[in-house]
């Protein structure tokens, strides 16, 4: 046993193979871009509610980068603005996605399930979950095959930085709208949005209790204003 912890790291290789084929990552990029394209025209064809759920939500996780706190303005966009769940609804979901783990995309269900479109409910739910999450799963079987070569040119390093670098100021613009522009409604919205901020980041307050904090202090100030 001794002997064996000794044994050096065994070297990574740098041209491993992905596990997936040429033609499968090909195929998973022509299937994004028909989706891509075809579900909106769909959408615009149709003009029924089923199209244009599907097809924001799609859309919703096409074009994030960077963060999952990205998706909120296209969320928005696709549930508050076509009617499909309250602004209430969408900002009370988000805070108790907030407090969950797991990455923010599963907001998603909550969305589906609140929704007063076709797709509602628990099916609601399970449908937009997977929609949102299909067309990250496609880029990155497409990617696969050809990153161990892209990732060692400089200009596709640099087109990731830029991505990563525009990701912040799109965080920003997320924060102020939809979050800031709907809970920041006056003084005591402002104060009370300090004060969990600095339990959860100085005081280090778990998540779950600064949400439940904001939910009863939410509701204790609806009484008193």
């Amino acid at each position: 046993g001794a002997a064996f912890l000794q044994l050096p790291p065994r070297p990574v290789l740098s041209n491993a193979s992905s596990g997936v084929p040429r033609a499968a990552g090909l195929v998973s990029l022509a299937l994004f871009a028909a989706l891509m394209a075809g579900l909106p025209l769909w959408a615009l064809v149709s003009d029924g509610a089923l199209a244009s759920q599907i097809a924001g939500f799609y859309r919703a996780g096409a074009l994030v980068f960077g963060g999952g706190h990205v998706v909120l303005p296209l969320l928005e966009t696709a549930s508050v603005s076509s009617g499909m769940v309250s602004n209430a609804d969408f900002l009370a979901g988000y805070g108790a996605a907030q407090a969950m783990p797991g990455p923010l995309f599963t907001f998603a269900a909550f969305l589906g399930a609140m929704s007063s479109g076709p797709l509602s409910g628990w099916a609601g739910g399970l449908t937009l979950l997977c929609v949102i999450f299909v067309p990250g799963a496609l880029l990155l079987a497409a990617a696969l095959p050809f990153w161990d070569s892209l990732r060692r040119r400089p200009g596709v390093r640099n087109m990731v930085a830029g991505v990563n670098a525009s990701v912040v100021g799109i965080l920003l613009g997320a924060l102020y709208d939809p979050v800031w522009t709907s809970a920041i409604l006056g003084k005591a919205d402002f104060g009370l949005a300090l004060l969990l901020f600095a339990l959860l980041v100085y005081a280090r307050w778990s998540p779950v209790w600064v949400v439940l904090l904001a939910a009863f202090s939410g509701w204790s100030l609806g009484w008193l204003v």
